[in-house]
């Protein structure tokens, strides 16, 4: 009797299956595989037109070094209460000690975990995942400009330390932007 390999699951960033096996690998399982993949890549790259997503985004708080320092940690510790008017649903991180460091102030005054995702194609990942919700991304410069861009947001990034920006995404496509700084 041929031994059976363990199942082949091939799942998108925000947990949807695009592709299941249980057959043997085979090399057209395995043609199957390397056909899917490149197809999953597609499958999440987007804002979904339907989403009414907030995403909030913000610098990582001052540092010196890799890590937050004084006025980081201060800056940090005041970012739950400038966002106290919004319902946070998920806070989303690149894996990166100063982002986490930001991170864990809001996540400790929410009871929500950091959710470390890779920061390519955040902005989708985040709206695909919460449609209807209200996420915060603790970034860097980078990838602050490329999520802004990926979402269509007019201006500009948030890009110093304390700055924050809202991005509502609406109907028709429109995107609403406020600004809010957290001082140290």
């Amino acid at each position: 009797m041929p031994r059976r390999e363990a199942p082949i699951v091939l799942t998108l960033d925000y947990g949807a299956e695009l592709f299941h096996c249980d057959d043997m690998l085979t090399r057209r399982v395995l043609l199957k595989c390397l056909v899917a993949v490149p197809l999953a890549a597609c499958a999440v790259r987007g804002i979904p037109s339907s989403a009414r997503t907030t995403v909030i985004m913000v610098r990582h708080a001052d540092r010196a070094g890799d890590d937050l320092n004084s006025i980081g940690l201060a800056r940090a510790a005041n970012l739950p209460e400038a966002l106290a008017p919004y319902q946070l649903d998920a806070i989303y991180s690149p894996d990166i000690a100063r982002n986490l460091q930001t991170a864990a102030p809001l996540s400790q005054a929410t009871g929500l975990p950091v959710t470390v995702i890779h920061k390519e194609y955040a902005g989708s990942t985040m709206t695909h995942a919460h449609p209807d919700g209200t996420v915060i991304w603790i970034g860097n410069k980078g990838n602050l400009r490329t999520i802004w861009s990926e979402l269509s947001a007019p201006g500009e990034a948030p890009q110093e330390y304390g700055e924050i920006g809202i991005v509502e995404l609406q109907n028709g496509g429109v995107r609403q932007v406020t600004r809010l700084t957290v001082s140290p």
